[in-house]
């Protein structure tokens, strides 16, 4: 009975004790975990980088001043099986933002994304051009000449010109350029078949890929909206009636670096593969990267007369069905009434 007694008198303050510190550690571990972490401003930036796991990323964390507790943390992740499951990218830390919501962010993925956005009408050389200065891109092969590129994307032999969907891509930090153009590329795949499924008949356009062409004339050609399907309506009753598309944006694109923003009536004679004055028939390639809606126009083209257009100067055209009404057109709107040689005039 004496010795029960004594046990009973040193075990159960020790089992109090126990339990107390039990209590004070289980509830100090449920301040941290629901505490909404310490950041230094509102909006703070972390990164897992490849090959980290939890404790090196949470001893950095410590180390900021952002956790005060980096076993806590791992201890929550491991119960709950997610300390093996974190992503690596760049996570942007907000206000409010507990030590638990964090765990969810890194199993989650939910990687802090930047855009860029291809603009409509844009060339390859243009895209080449704008990705190079995006810091968030990682450049791998954008040094290089289109064909290498091209070869880089497993698409070696293909023209680059006109095959990237303009559209504003979202994208984590470090992106390569190699997949971000991959993607782009198959984006426009994707558009331009579910587009060719769905064509009007009696087309002048015979694959996806001249359609690609002809959509890269029409955005090169008009700005306006309302305009495309007339645009493309006029060049597929051309093509059917074999006469030649006569359209700027395919010279000037002929002319490369050569164009100095005037068109002159010598570059209309120059003999190359894109000029439509000297050749009949649609360019060898695209000229620019058609949106979506140049490609749904061409595919679905009006169906008027009209054969000719000219622009009015302020951004839109005038439509002829015949040639003297276009030649009259180009006198009032290009020539400001003035009478002299042009490239249609018969004279």
């Amino acid at each position: 009975m004496i010795m029960r007694s004594l046990l009973y008198k040193v075990l159960l303050p020790l089992f109090l004790l126990c339990a107390i510190a039990l209590a004070w550690l289980w509830q100090d571990v449920e301040n941290f975990l629901h505490t909404p972490m310490n950041l230094p401003n509102n909006k703070y930036l972390i990164e897992v980088r490849a090959g980290d796991n939890l404790s090196q990323l949470t001893r950095r964390l410590v180390k900021q001043k952002i956790i005060r507790s980096r076993r806590y943390l791992i201890w929550y992740a491991r119960l709950t099986g997610k300390a093996n499951n974190i992503k690596t990218g760049e996570y942007e830390l907000s206000p409010h933002m507990t030590p638990v919501n964090l765990v969810s962010m890194l199993n989650e993925g939910k990687v802090l994304q930047y855009s860029f956005t291809i603009v409509e009408g844009w060339t390859f050389k243009q895209l080449i051009g704008f990705l190079k200065n995006d810091p968030h891109i990682q450049k791998t092969v954008l040094e290089q000449p289109p064909a290498k590129i091209m070869a880089a994307l497993g698409l070696a032999g293909i023209h680059p010109e006109g095959h990237f969907l303009p559209d504003t891509y979202l994208f984590p930090n470090n992106t390569t350029d190699v997949a971000f153009l991959k993607r782009a590329y198959h984006d426009m795949q994707m558009v331009l078949a579910a587009a060719w499924q769905k064509r009007s008949i009696g087309l002048a356009v015979r694959t996806p890929y001249e359609a690609l062409i002809l959509a890269s004339i029409v955005e090169k050609e008009t700005a306006l909206p309302t305009e495309r399907t007339e645009i493309a309506g006029v060049f597929n009753r051309r093509l059917l009636q074999h006469i030649r598309l006569q359209t700027d944006p395919t010279v000037i694109y002929g002319m490369g670096d050569h164009f100095d923003g005037n068109l002159r009536r010598r570059d209309l004679l120059a003999d190359t593969p894109y000029n439509t004055y000297r050749h009949f028939g649609l360019p060898p390639t695209p000229i620019a990267m058609p949106g979506k809606d140049s490609i749904e126009a061409v595919l679905h083209p009006d169906d008027s007369d009209k054969l000719y257009f000219v622009s009015r100067g302020d951004g839109s055209h005038y439509f002829s069905s015949t040639l003297k009404e276009h030649n009259n057109a180009v006198i009032k709107y290009q020539l400001k009434g003035r009478r002299r040689k042009f490239s249609s005039s018969p004279d």
